[in-house]
């Protein structure tokens, strides 16, 4: 992955990780290692500030379940679970992705927390109304055009109140962070590859603002968080006031 590239629209070539052919040791230390990059870049927080704006839209409830979609390890979601503590909220978290080797990364990070469950499944085989909330943390980039919209309308069918995402800014700083970072930690093929390139095929406010539309979801939100990423809420109609 070179260092310079164009970032003016989002890149579409394919990730290592959307070959799910490939896996194996190597897989599974690249999430290993996507666990400290996560750290690095303050990854959890947008994703608990959309959650949190979401859980007030309906009503602050004590109980509430969430459905992480291509989780990955799903340490995203530590984060998830010290907010509910904090609020007094009984949380419950199913991790869902497609390869076992993110399946097992999870159940081993978890193994200790009865809060949260492991499934392999697709998103787009998930039942109707799934859990209270659906999110996905550095997941839709990996989407572009019709597949991007019909991944968000397949999230959005499989929560009751609504949809949560957390992805990357694509932005030259963030770029250039990701490719430094990438080579500093890590000598995994995935991580030096896939790292940059999932900012190279992050968002944009236009980007945001053209899936709104495409979506026609007018009560859809976006805000850029730190390090370099946007929390975008999709409720439900009805679900904001």
């Amino acid at each position: 992955m070179s260092f310079f590239r164009t970032l003016s629209v989002r890149a579409r070539e394919d990730e290592l990780m959307d070959d799910f052919s490939t896996g194996g040791k190597e897989l599974s230390e690249a999430l290993k290692h996507l666990r400290r990059l996560n750290k690095i870049f303050a990854a959890p927080g947008p994703t608990r500030a959309g959650v949190e704006k979401l859980w007030r839209a309906i009503g602050s409830p004590s109980t509430l379940t969430l459905l992480d979609v291509g989780a990955g390890s799903g340490d995203v979601n530590q984060k998830l679970l010290h907010w509910a503590e904090q609020k007094g909220i009984k949380l419950e978290i199913t991790l869902v992705d497609l390869t076992e080797e993110a399946c097992e990364e999870a159940r081993n990070l978890f193994r200790n927390e009865p809060r949260i469950k492991v499934r392999r499944i697709d998103v787009r085989e998930l039942p109707d109304a799934s859990a209270d909330i659906v999110t996905g943390s550095q997941f839709v980039h990996h989407f572009e055009g019709k597949q991007l919209i019909d991944m968000v309308s397949h999230m959005l069918r499989a929560s009751k109140y609504g949809v949560v995402i957390n992805d990357i800014h694509r932005h030259p700083v963030s770029y250039a962070a990701v490719w430094i970072t990438t080579r500093m930690i890590s000598r995994n093929r995935y991580i030096r590859h896939d790292g940059p390139l999932s900012v190279a095929k992050g968002f944009t406010g236009k980007d945001w603002r053209d899936l709104k539309q495409q979506l026609n979801h007018d009560t859809m939100t976006y805000e850029w968080k730190p390090l370099f990423r946007y929390s975008v809420v999709i409720p439900h109609v009805g679900t904001l006031s």
